[in-house]
């Protein structure tokens, strides 16, 4: 049986930064902090899975500002 590869798409800080319009530092600043998508340092550079990223956006979907968060986020 031959194993499937599977292609990973990673996108790195500054293409991050692009798509979601926001500072590099931001996204510098959330590593230190532990916040922002999951990532993976390859040969010292820092890139993020596709895949990660739109997990991370999903997670953060909201329909107020109140802080609550919708019950479909509760079953993740």
């Amino acid at each position: 049986m031959e194993a499937t590869k599977v292609d990973v798409i990673c996108i790195n800080q500054m293409e991050l930064a692009a798509r979601w319009r926001i500072s590099h530092r931001t996204l510098e600043r959330w590593r230190w902090t532990g916040e922002g998508p999951k990532l993976l340092k390859v040969g010292g550079r820092v890139v993020y899975r596709l895949t990660d990223i739109e997990e991370y956006e999903e997670m953060m979907i909201r329909s107020s500002t109140s802080g609550v968060r919708d019950a479909h986020q509760f079953s993740a």
